[in-house]
């Protein structure tokens, strides 16, 4: 169902895809929008290891969650772990993109729903007590999405 890599040279392993999702701090979501053109934005996000997910928030309106709610399909990116080898203006960089299945974690799910906000949140604050007072300032403006995960693949290319 999906495309295997297409320069197995270029592959890497799918634990080390997923250290570059545990490491990164940013990624790029695609989604299927409006007239037939794709939509992709980048995005602050959680790689969740224990549910095989992508965990991000976002705001409960806009191109994004009418896109979503259209088509869950979606394609997540993130790049990085930038390396120099032989030519010190050509480095190699590695990718990582997940295909899988992106919903809202519902209203009727709100304590699991907080948690897994304060877990995001957990990855960009510096304590606890930042993260609890930025949810108790903001939190019921935001939404949390789940990406469940089908496929992952990643390579490693050098930038020449």
């Amino acid at each position: 169902m999906f495309r295997p890599i297409r320069k197995k040279v270029n592959e890497i392993s799918i634990d080390m895809a997923k250290e570059l999702l545990r490491s990164s701090r940013r990624g790029v979501l695609a989604v299927h929008g409006e007239n037939g053109y794709p939509y992709a934005i980048p995005i602050n996000y959680l790689y969740d290891e224990d549910t095989n997910s992508i965990l991000f928030h976002g705001a409960k309106a806009g191109h994004k969650v009418d896109s979503l709610k259209a088509c869950d399909k979606v394609c997540f990116t993130v790049y990085g772990n930038e390396t120099v080898k032989d030519i010190a203006w050509a480095p190699y960089v590695q990718s990582a993109v997940v295909f899988g299945r992106c919903h809202l974690i519902g209203h009727d799910e709100s304590e699991r729903a907080v948690a897994l906000l304060k877990k995001f949140a957990m990855k960009y604050y510096p304590n606890e007590d930042l993260v609890l007072e930025e949810i108790a300032a903001s939190g019921k403006a935001t939404q949390m999405f789940q990406i469940e995960i089908e496929h992952i693949s990643g390579k490693q290319v050098q930038e020449i």
